[in-house]
């Protein structure tokens, strides 16, 4: 049986690669993060909700898509400005 060699592969949803770069990854949940939010930016746009509702939204529908997993990331201070 032949394994097959790869630089990088996505894994329960994270982007593993050979040298363990992380830059690609993060680069990928701020992404989403922005699909997200404009998904929902007539939501967060409308003066008819509180800031107080947008706020709960942003922590239930936003920032879930962009901290998911990050835990498990081992971050450098490069990374971390």
């Amino acid at each position: 049986m032949k394994i097959e060699e790869v630089s990088k592969t996505k894994y329960i949803g994270t982007t593993v690669t050979r040298d363990n770069v992380i830059e690609e990854e993060i680069k990928e949940r701020i992404a989403a993060g922005n699909q997200a939010s404009f998904a929902n930016q007539k939501i967060l746009q409308s003066e008819l909700i509180s800031k107080k509702t947008k706020m709960k939204l942003y922590k239930a529908l936003i920032r879930p898509v962009v901290v998911y997993g990050s835990y498990c990331l081992v971050l450098t201070e490069n990374i971390k400005q």
